[in-house]
């Protein structure tokens, strides 16, 4: 049986109008990807989902890979990635959100990256989708300058870690945010980001931006509660008031909006559990 160099899993709730270009695009990457196996993991699907993901199977085996769909009756993200890990046999783990298109380029260099015999986070460069609406494009024109974002390694949507990396957890607790709770199990001289890009696409419209701004400080708040000890390794460069005048003189149009979404937020608490925008 061929050694798996790379298991992509792929968590997939409802993800017909996106599942396509994510297969489409990690099947046509380039370079020294090794053996590869994709497992969709379909969690509780009312749509073709799982129809179009088995699809690719042949396309996967006709370049070596093997393309798995894990048909789950049971929905829920978290339980997704543990049914892809308890299913995956590679020597490092891709998770990808079924939403993403990757550039052709990112499997290679994120296997590039992994491969060290010392625990290691990677991830591609982040570029967020060209967006419908105006304000998500106001708001991403702030957004994608934020420090934290220009500091690269951010993971939202594609991380990835070798096995000694992976061992720093046991299975995904029920957390509402997977990837951060991840990145924060390394230090920051053991995260990567690697030149090829991801494409991510931001949540159309106010008030799904409002809705997912509030589930992402509820994520942050939750892994602060659970796990204090995490946060020292957070290095999240902080937004200044510096940085809020340049942010304002650049975008002024992005800068309201970005300041409206914020106001919104405070106006009223998080939400518990996990809320889809999109």
């Amino acid at each position: 049986m061929t050694d798996i160099d790379l298991s992509v899993i792929i968590p997939a709730h409802d993800e017909e109008a996106w599942i396509d270009r994510c297969l489409s695009a990690l099947l046509a990457q380039v370079g020294e990807t090794g053996a590869v196996e994709i497992l969709v993991v379909a969690n509780a699907c009312r749509d073709r989902t799982v129809s179009l993901a088995e699809g690719y199977a042949p396309q996967a085996a006709a370049r070596g890979w093997t393309l798995r769909v894990l048909d789950l009756p049971q929905g829920g993200k978290i339980l997704a990635l543990n049914a892809g890990d308890q299913a995956a046999t590679g020597r490092s783990r891709v998770y990808l959100d079924a939403d993403i298109a990757c550039d052709p380029a990112l499997l290679a260099q994120l296997r590039a990256a992994l491969a060290v015999a010392l625990p290691r986070y990677a991830t591609g460069t982040l570029a967020v989708a060209p967006a419908r609406s105006w304000v998500t494009r106001a708001y991403a024109s702030v957004w994608r300058r934020l420090p934290f974002v220009r500091g690269g390694a951010v993971g939202a949507g594609l991380f990835a870690v070798n096995r000694d990396g992976r061992s720093r957890w046991g299975a995904f607790p029920p957390v509402i945010s997977d990837d951060t709770f991840v990145r924060l199990n390394f230090a920051p001289d053991e995260r990567f980001e690697v030149p090829a890009r991801y494409h991510w696409p931001m949540v159309e419209g106010f008030a799904n931006l409002v809705r997912v701004r509030r589930r992402q400080d509820a994520g942050v708040a939750e892994l602060r509660g659970l796990y204090p000890a995490l946060f020292a390794n957070e290095a999240k460069a902080r937004l200044t008031p510096g940085d809020l005048l340049r942010l304002a003189l650049r975008v002024p149009l992005g800068f309201v909006v970005y300041l409206l979404v914020h106001i919104a937020v405070r106006l009223r608490p998080p939400a518990a559990g996990w809320t889809r925008g999109r």
